[in-house]
C-alpha cells in the first residue's frame, strides 16, 4: 500500500499542475483572445462582454455534467466523502479526467473558486481507479481514495499536514495507520514534486508576526464567534441560492449559465471576485489591500461564489472561504486594538474554513503551512475550535455534509471509537456474569433457551466483538458460542440481541451524566 502511495502522490501532484495551466489556459482564451500556459489575473477591459464568458462557462459545465458525468458538478469533496461512505470508494474512471476539464473551464471563465477542490477531487478519483484496476477490499480503496486527495491538496497549497489532516477529518473518519500512513506518504510525495512543478516556498507567504498578548487571545474568542457566524452564514447562501435553482422551471444543465450571468455582472463590477484569486490572498495578508476594496471583495466574492456553487457548476470552497474570510478578518482588525490588520485576517481565514468544512485541526495547520507564520499557529488553534463550536451548536451538519443529507445521507464528522472494536468476546461473556440482566448467557446457565437452542458456530474468546457480528452474518446465525483459546470448551453463548444492548449502552454513556468519582471507603466494585 505505501508503494501505491507514491504513485498515487505523483499522478495528484501531477494532476494538480495541469489543472493549474488547464486555467491558465481557459483565462488565456476567454478573456485576452490567444493561447498561453502563462497565469494572468481576469481583467476588467472588455466591458459588458465580459459579463458573457461565465455564462459560456456555464453551458459548457452543464452540458459536461449531463452527458458526461453529474459528479463534476459542485465542489468535488462531497462527492469524494459520499463515495468512502456508500459506494465503497469507488469513483468512475471518467471523473478523473472530467473533473479537472469542467473545472477548468468553469474557473478560467470566471467562475469564482478555487482549484483545490476540483483537484482534491481528482487526486481522489485517481486513487479509486488504482484500487478498482488492482484487486483489493474497500477499506484499501479507501486509503488510496484519500491518499490522492492528500496529494492534490499538498501540490496545490504546499500543507502536507494540512492536507493529510483534511484526509482524515473529512474522508477516513478513523485514525488507523493502515490509512494515515499511505496519506502521509502521499502527501509527502506531492510536496517534494512541488518545487519543480509549481514552484517553492509558501503559497501565501506573509511577515512573521509577534505572539499576541494575553489580551490578544480574549479577541480570539470574540474573533472565533464571529468567524463561525460568518461560516453560517456562507453555507446558508449556498443552499439558499441551490434551492432557488431548483425552482426554475428548466433542467439543471441549465442551472450553471444562469448562475453564469448574475457572476458576470458581479465579475463585471468587481474583476478581483473572478477567478481562483490567489493573488487576492497574498495583497490581503500582506496589507496591500484597501479598506473598502476589502468591503467590495468581501460583498462581492461572498455574494457569487455562494450563487455559482449553488447553481451545481464546477469549482472549489476552500480558496473562497479563506479569501472572504481574508477581507471580513482585515475589516475587523483595523477594530482591534492588538495584533495586525494582517494577523487577524488571517487568524478569520481559519476560523471561517475550518467551521464551514468541520474541519478545525486542518484549517489551523492549513493557516500556518501557507503562510509560513510560525508564531500564529496558537492564536489559530483557538479561533478555529471556538469558530467549530459555533458551527457545531447552531449548524447540524457542515457545507460538506449538507449537501449529501439531501440526498439521504445523514454523515456526521465525527472520529469515534467503535465498541465493537475493543472488547473481546470472551470478556465479554465473563463480565455479563457479574451483570447478568439483558447479558450473555452460559450455555449451561438455566435460561428460557432449551439445549437445543446452543449455537453450533464458534469463536474464541480473543476474537473482538466486531468478528463475532461478521460471523453471524456469514452463518447466518442469531447466536454464537465463545469457547476459550487453547482447549476450545465451552464458556457462554453471544446473542444478536446482547450486541444491540451493548452498542446501546455505549452510546448511552456518551450521554448519560454520573457522579465522576466518589469518597467513600468500600464503594461495591462496578
Amino acid at each position: 500500500m505505501s508503494v501505491l502511495s507514491v504513485l498515487v502522490g505523483t499522478l495528484g501532484a501531477l494532476m494538480g499542475w495541469v489543472l493549474l495551466k488547464l486555467i491558465a489556459l481557459v483565462i488565456n482564451a476567454a478573456y485576452f483572445w490567444h493561447w498561453s500556459l502563462q497565469h494572468h489575473s481576469i481583467p476588467n477591459e472588455l466591458g459588458w462582454i465580459s459579463i458573457l464568458i461565465p455564462v459560456v462557462g456555464g453551458l459548457i459545465v452543464g452540458f459536461m455534467s449531463r452527458y458526461g458525468s453529474s459528479q463534476i458538478r459542485g465542489h468535488g469533496i462531497p462527492e469524494a466523502m459520499e463515495a468512502v461512505l456508500e459506494k465503497k470508494s469507488r469513483i468512475p474512471p471518467r471523473v478523473a479526467w472530467l473533473k479537472p476539464l469542467a473545472s477548468a473551464i468553469s474557473i478560467g471563465t470566471g467562475g469564482p473558486f478555487g482549484a483545490e477542490g476540483p483537484i482534491i477531487m481528482t487526486g481522489a478519483a485517481i486513487g479509486s481507479v488504482i484500487g478498482q484496476l488492482i484487486p483489493m477490499n474497500a477499506g484499501e480503496r479507501k486509503t488510496l481514495l484519500a491518499a490522492g486527495a492528500a496529494a492534490g491538496m499538498t501540490v496545490i497549497f504546499g500543507t502536507p499536514a494540512a492536507a493529510v489532516l483534511m484526509a482524515v477529518e473529512l474522508l477516513l473518519f478513523e485514525w488507523k495507520p493502515r490509512s494515515l500512513v499511505p496519506a502521509s506518504i502521499a502527501a509527502a510525495v506531492a510536496q517534494c514534486w512541488r518545487p519543480f512543478l509549481i514552484g517553492e516556498g509558501a503559497m501565501f507567504p506573509m511577515p512573521q508576526t509577534a505572539q499576541l498578548p494575553p489580551s490578544g487571545f480574549l479577541w480570539c474568542v470574540v474573533v472565533g464567534i464571529l468567524a463561525g457566524l460568518l461560516a453560517m452564514l456562507l453555507t446558508w447562501l449556498v443552499y439558499f441560492f441551490e434551492r432557488q435553482f431548483k425552482k426554475l422551471p428548466v433542467h439543471w444543465m441549465w442551472w450553471p449559465a444562469c448562475g453564469g450571468l448574475l457572476v458576470g455582472i458581479g465579475g463585471w463590477l468587481d474583476p478581483r471576485a473572478l477567478g481562483v484569486g490567489y493573488h487576492n490572498i497574498r495583497a490581503i495578508l500582506n496589507a496591500r489591500l484597501s479598506t473598502v476594496s476589502a468591503i467590495k471583495l468581501f460583498v462581492a466574492k461572498g455574494f457569487i461564489w455562494s450563487l455559482a456553487l449553488g447553481s451545481g457548476t464546477a469549482g472549489g470552497v476552500l480558496a473562497p472561504l479563506v479569501m472572504v474570510g481574508g477581507a471580513a478578518g482585515q475589516l475587523l482588525g483595523n477594530w482591534i486594538p492588538v495584533g495586525s490588520p494582517a494577523l487577524w485576517a488571517l487568524l478569520v481565514m481559519g476560523g471561517v474554513m475550518g467551521s464551514a468544512m468541520r474541519a478545525p485541526l486542518m484549517a489551523a495547520f492549513f493557516g500556518f503551512e501557507a503562510t509560513g507564520n510560525a508564531h500564529a499557529l496558537p492564536a489559530l488553534l483557538l479561533v478555529c475550535m471556538v469558530a467549530h463550536l459555533v458551527a457545531v451548536l447552531f449548524m447540524d451538519r457542515s457545507i460538506m455534509t449538507e449537501k449529501l443529507a439531501r440526498r439521504g445521507h445523514d454523515i456526521r464528522q465525527e472520529l469515534m471509537q467503535d465498541p465493537f472494536e475493543i472488547r473481546r468476546a470472551g470478556d465479554f461473556v465473563m463480565r455479563a456474569w457479574r451483570n447478568p440482566v439483558n447479558s450473555p448467557r452460559s450455555p449451561d446457565s438455566p435460561g428460557p433457551e432449551p439445549d437445543s437452542a446452543v449455537p453450533e458456530v464458534t469463536v474464541d474468546e480473543r476474537d473482538l466483538l466486531s468478528h463475532v457480528i461478521e460471523m453471524m452474518h456469514l452463518k447466518g446465525v442469531q447466536k454464537v458460542r465463545v469457547v476459550t483459546e487453547r482447549e476450545k470448551n465451552p464458556i457462554g453463548m453471544i446473542d444478536r440481541d446482547d450486541l444491540i444492548t451493548h452498542y446501546a449502552r455505549s452510546r448511552m454513556d456518551d450521554r448519560r451524566k454520573s457522579r465522576p468519582c466518589r469518597f467513600r471507603q468500600n464503594d461495591p466494585p462496578q
